[in-house]
């Protein structure tokens, strides 16, 4: 049986299955429920909110120090992949990091006027229902291309990143994996 350690801790591995769950809401109720399409907005507006917070505090791969890297290292990571000779990273790989970031930022600007055009202020008005809607879309590709990247590394390194998302643990690194 492969030797594993812990690297997602039970917080990381909740918050990204209610996100995908509150997005998924989300997206399916959009036009169709609004209560629920809100109430699933506002769940991934909190969960974006503790995340941050977790990313600041919490256990080592958690934590944004550990995997959002520098525009160089992510090009490196990027071209490396492209030619082949990328190395194992037991967090997030630079790739992994810039996602991350990037599905912050999409959804909590996608809640944010979701949130807005809730508001006497902005019901109706047609640019924050647009903004709304382009973020959302932005979002569903930022997760194809998430899911196309978690695919792409799993058969890479021979690790199912799937599994790790949901048990926590992944292949006890080797002497050129990066920690």
């Amino acid at each position: 049986m492969e030797q594993t350690i812990k690297v997602w801790d039970p917080f990381v591995r909740l918050f990204h299955w209610s996100l995908v769950v509150s997005f998924a809401i989300a997206w399916l109720t959009a036009d169709e429920w609004d209560d629920l399409h809100e109430w699933a907005g506002y769940a991934a507006a909190g969960l974006i909110g503790l995340r941050l917070l977790w990313g600041l505090i919490g256990p080592k791969y958690a934590r944004f120090s550990q995997f959002v890297r520098s525009r160089n290292a992510i090009m490196d990571y990027i071209r490396a992949s492209i030619l082949g000779g990328e190395p194992r990273y037991i967090g997030h790989n630079p790739a992994g990091g810039l996602m991350i970031v990037g599905l912050i930022l999409a959804m909590a600007g996608t809640a944010f006027t979701g949130w807005m055009s809730t508001l006497n202020a902005f019901w109706g008005v047609e640019w924050a229902e647009e903004t709304h809607e382009a973020l959302a879309s932005f979002m569903l590709i930022l997760v194809v291309i998430h899911v196309a990247g978690v695919v792409f590394a799993s058969l890479r390194h021979k690790e199912n990143l799937l599994r790790a998302m949901i048990n926590g643990r992944k292949r006890v690194p080797e002497a050129s994996d990066i920690a």
